[in-house]
């Protein structure tokens, strides 16, 4: 039966939604529709239990958001009230009486002095209208506006939290959640609190018109004599006055323990009890002090000797408490200490971790916090998610997890990316505007804030969104804030991809295809080749933009050369002659043509003579005036065909490509150098330009 009956209930509260629409549609209607008096007085006794209830709760919620609902709630109530006024004044000014509800309440406060009622209730609306209802209402303002000037430090320190690790997303989640409710809640409040004054306002305007309406309507209609009317609608009156009164106060004195409230985690009869007694010294000087007046003549000497005993013991007892606490306290920080120093080397070896640098981190200026908020749909860190799975397919590499920070020590537009803790990047940011990109213009002719875009290093200019229409009607290129810093980001982290890939990662990588190529992988570590030298030769891929997401093929040919040789640099011309078509293909025009740059044999001749070996690499040590001829000639036929937007590469020898890459490498980053040996049979190649020295 029990089972059957939880069974029903769970039903109802699931229709709760339908049956408070119907409670507030209702209490409409019987603004409308008269009441007979036994259905007014049972409205009256749900009326005073549902203020009763809506107190206790107050009482025992540990914080505000426990009870969100209350703006809304009190606003329901208050309507209610009044429609019960409305529906009782209709009983009153009619047929003379308004139930027995009111009627004992009349009888029971008032007795047979209509004028002690009278003063009673008056002292009822004043305590409600000018004590709690207007204090609650002036903590309700300030909460609001305190609470609102504090969300920026608050949602500041929810990041910080998490970017500490302190916790974890889904709490961080919740915590920002939770203060926006709060924020929400205290607004309510603000203004919900107005109901409740316009409540007791509105109940003496009634309690008047019930008075006087009544004397007056049966006085004349009915015959009845003044007194007589006086007495009996002066005592209806009254009891209508305290029936709506008294609900009223309950939900304002709700209303100002809610709103009074201080976060706890438990409710406020035990904090009360923790916070009033919780002292010794101050329960004994109550204690003295109670009976000294018991002994002093005149003073009643029962309440106060009884109190004064009471205080006493009270007092005894939290002082044999607090010894015995802290006893405790004391067994259980030996405990604790002797706990520490047997895990004392497992502690040290976590908290080695606690201070290593982050692979890959973002840190923003105050004034950029909006865009890592989760909660909005176009936000930082979706974008950081979609950059990590695109370079899993693009580069074949798994970028650790991207750290973002807020760093009180930048300005508030600015950025920085580091990569292993030290900047490689940074940027500014202006979340109002647009940046505009030079289509090739000489100059912008908008109101803004001239820049360079950082990813490319291209003139800009930072607009706001009142040009951005205009702009992109003139054919700029109009870019929003966050795709600005997500585009620098990827592209830092993919010129970065190769200081990123430690053994650790490497390792990763193989586990992840072990399954499938399994033997590849056994032939090659560690008979062949360590971890180590394999994840150079990756590097080496990475470092000139070759992705290695054909990792078959790169383990089979360091497993078909790695006995022969175990130099990295060496492996790696290996491993992308096989990987021809790879490298070759992000050079292609339009038409499948590879376009390139030659070099006069004798240079080739002269740069193949010249070649050192080092643990850096190979490099030729070239005299000064033969490599600046050389850099002047590659600098002059480069941005040739640059500023005729024809892609390009440079073409040598097998013998001398790692060499010369590592000779222009800091003065042309992104000029690709290209062996006769990487380039498959089946590609066109046309000859563009030729580099002599």
């Amino acid at each position: 039966m029990l089972t059957a009956f939880t069974g029903k209930f769970g039903k109802l509260t699931e229709s709760l939604d339908v049956l408070i629409a119907f409670f507030v549609v209702a209490i409409l209607g019987m603004i409308i529709i008269p009441l007979p008096s036994f259905l007014l007085d049972f409205m009256l006794v749900v009326n005073i239990a549902l203020s009763i209830t809506i107190l206790l709760l107050t009482l025992f919620s540990k914080s505000v958001l426990e009870f969100s609902t209350f703006p809304t709630l009190l606003l329901i109530t208050t309507m209610f009230r009044l429609a019960l006024n409305i529906s009782s004044t209709r009983l009153i000014l009619t047929v003379g009486e308004a139930g027995s509800v009111i009627d004992t309440f009349a009888n029971f406060v008032a007795g047979n002095n209509i004028v002690v009622g009278a003063v009673i209730f008056i002292i009822i609306v004043i305590i409600q209208l000018m004590v709690v209802t207007n204090g609650a209402s002036r903590v309700s303002e300030v909460s609001a506006r305190f609470t609102l000037d504090a969300m920026p430090g608050k949602q500041m320190s929810i990041d910080a939290d998490l970017n500490s690790g302190l916790i974890d997303e889904d709490t961080a989640k919740k915590r920002r959640s939770d203060l926006e409710r709060e924020t929400q809640f205290f607004g309510a409040m603000d203004g919900a609190s107005k109901f409740v004054k316009g409540d007791a306002i509105a109940g003496i305007i009634i309690t008047v018109i019930n008075l006087i309406g009544g004397i007056v309507i049966h006085t004349v209609q009915s015959d009845m004599g003044f007194l007589e009317a006086l007495n009996q609608f002066g005592k209806l009156t009254i009891g209508d006055g305290l029936v709506s009164q008294i609900p009223s106060l309950l939900i304002s004195v709700a209303s100002g323990i809610l709103v009074t409230r201080s976060g706890s985690s438990t409710g406020f009869g035990t904090v009360v009890g923790k916070e009033l007694f919780s002292s010794p010294k101050v329960m004994m000087m109550l204690a003295s002090i109670l009976i000294l007046f018991a002994i002093i003549p005149g003073f009643p000497t029962l309440p106060f000797l009884v109190l004064g005993l009471a205080a006493g013991v009270s007092g005894y007892l939290t002082m044999e408490n607090e010894k015995k606490q802290q006893a405790e306290d004391k067994t259980d920080e030996m405990k604790s200490q002797t706990a520490l120093r047997t895990r004392q080397e497992k502690n040290e070896e976590e908290s080695i971790t606690s201070f290593q640098v982050d692979p890959i981190s973002v840190e923003i200026g105050y004034g950029l916090i909006p865009i890592a908020d989760e909660t909005k749909d176009n936000n930082l860190m979706d974008h950081i998610s979609i950059i990590r799975k695109q370079s899993s397919h693009e580069l074949g590499i798994l970028l650790s997890p991207i750290r973002i920070r807020d760093n009180l020590q930048l300005k508030a537009n600015d950025y920085l990316i580091k990569i292993k803790g030290n900047t490689v990047a940074k940027g500014e940011l202006f979340l109002d505007k647009f940046l505009i990109v030079d289509p090739g213009e000489t100059d912008f002719d908008f109101d803004g804030i001239l820049t360079k875009e950082p990813a490319f290093g291209l003139d800009a200019m930072w607009v706001n969104e009142s040009d951005k229409e205009a702009a992109d009607l003139r054919g700029y290129t109009v870019v929003e804030p966050l795709t600005v810093l997500v585009t620098h980001l990827k592209e830092t982290l993919y010129k970065s991809s190769y200081e990123l890939l430690g053994r650790q990662e490497v390792k990763q990588l193989l586990e992840g295809i072990k399954d499938k190529y399994g033997v590849v992988i056994d032939e090659l570590i560690p008979d062949i080749l360590r971890l180590g030298e394999v994840q150079k030769v990756l590097q080496n891929l990475l470092k000139e933009n070759i992705p290695i997401n054909d990792l078959v093929t790169i383990l089979e040919t360091l497993a078909d050369y790695g006995n022969t040789t175990k130099e990295a640099e060496l492996l790696t011309e290996y491993v992308r002659q096989s990987l021809s078509r790879t490298v070759v293909k992000p050079h292609l025009d339009d038409n499948g043509v590879l376009q390139v740059v030659t070099i006069l044999p004798d240079t080739e001749e002269m740069i193949s003579r010249s070649i050192q070996k080092s643990s850096a690499g190979s490099i030729p040590v070239l005299q000064p005036e033969m490599v600046t001829k050389l850099f002047d000639s590659i600098t002059a036929t480069h941005n040739q065909l640059v500023m005729r937007g024809v892609p390009h590469v440079l073409l040598s020898s097998p013998k001398i490509r790692p060499a010369l890459k590592n000779l222009i490498s800091y003065n042309f980053p992104d000029l690709a150098v290209l062996s006769l040996n990487e380039v498959p049979n089946d590609v066109v190649i046309e000859s563009v330009g030729m580099i002599e020295s």
